[in-house]
């Protein structure tokens, strides 16, 4: 097969992912590849904390992590390999079926197979129903949005304040705008399929093991840290990527300001989307007590949940077509 006839096959993938995103949103859970890959973690992550006495006090426990690691390396090498299988044998249609029914079909299966890798859709309608869940015109309350937050957030929400429930909901879509939208096409069109299908892994990985100390009566201090350390080398083009698409559209926002507000987080990657959204409203964001964003700026209200959520899909819409070209050099570059 040609690389044109790849790229082309490709970009339609991605139109049609985002496509059966707004129109049919999430697939049912039995049928969606990142509960899978959930459900692996979620076993091994079992197994890890039978097999390890990790120590409490901080000590290095090189067993903890070099299993922690093993478990991550094997569960990506499942994923990498069947993503890898499956694209192969999509993109083998137009060899078997013809150019035209072949490479539609491919464009057809491999959009429906990226599709549960990106979460726009159900990004904005959580976000939303976090705003819902607060307004008092809706029915809500202080205690139904922070029950409702607690569903995208780990942290503790018993004791936040409506204004800090807003924040982190704005948050939480300017940070899975990178996890769940822009860093999976940044892997799939550099790597197809695997790329995207190693960084949902990933991101999983780090959401259910990567934490400093012990959550939830488990002890995550090495046996997480190789699938944190994974994360984040895996977002760091793509969440620096998300930032620079939202300072871009929408305007007013300097890179100067915008590095130095998104070094205040503790995450290498996720100060930066928080920090163009926090600087693009012109409010304030942060967690008590770990950072704040924007210091200056004012305190979120009702309506730039709103506007961060159209801010979002503006960045979506500028890199729609980013990605597109990036596909079209990609396949030039590889033309014989």
């Amino acid at each position: 097969m040609s690389p044109e006839l790849d790229a082309l096959i490709f970009a339609a993938a991605i139109l049609l992912a985002f496509a059966i995103d707004h129109y049919l949103g999430e697939p049912a859970a039995r049928w969606h590849p990142v509960v899978w890959m959930g459900n692996y973690l979620g076993w091994a992550g079992r197994h890890l904390q039978r097999f390890t006495r990790q120590a409490l006090n901080h000590a290095s426990d090189y067993k903890a992590f070099s299993l922690g690691a093993l478990a991550w390396s094997a569960g990506a090498a499942i994923v990498c390999v069947a993503s890898w299988a499956l694209q192969k044998g999509l993109l083998a249609l137009p060899d078997a079926l013809g150019p035209i029914p072949g490479g539609v079909l491919a464009a057809l299966l491999l959009g429906l197979a990226l599709k549960p890798l990106l979460a726009w859709a159900m990004l904005r309608s959580e976000v939303l129903a976090v705003e819902n869940a607060l307004s008092p015109a809706q029915g809500g309350s202080l205690a139904a949005g922070r029950e409702r937050l607690s569903w995208l957030v780990s942290r503790d929400v018993t004791h936040l304040t409506e204004t800090q429930v807003r924040e982190s909901a704005i948050e939480t879509l300017a940070e899975n705008l990178n996890d769940s939208v822009v860093a999976p096409i940044f892997w799939f069109v550099l790597l197809g399929l695997p790329g995207a299908a190693l960084y949902r892994f990933a991101n999983t990985a780090d959401a259910m093991w990567g934490y400093r100390g012990t959550y939830r009566g488990q002890h995550w201090e090495w046996a997480g840290k190789w699938a944190a350390w994974a994360d984040d080398a895996l977002s760091w083009l793509p969440a620096r990527l998300t930032a620079l698409l939202l300072a871009l559209v929408t305007g007013g926002v300097s890179f100067r300001a915008l590095r130095l507000e998104a070094r205040k987080t503790p995450s290498p990657n996720s100060g930066w989307p928080m920090a163009a959204m926090a600087l693009a409203l012109g409010i304030s964001l942060g967690k008590p007590g770990v950072y704040t964003l924007n210091a200056a700026g004012r305190a979120p209200q009702a309506a730039d949940t709103g506007l961060a959520q159209k801010y979002a899909l503006k960045a979506l819409l500028a890199l729609v077509p980013i990605a597109l070209v990036a596909i079209d050099l990609i396949a030039f570059w590889a033309r014989p």
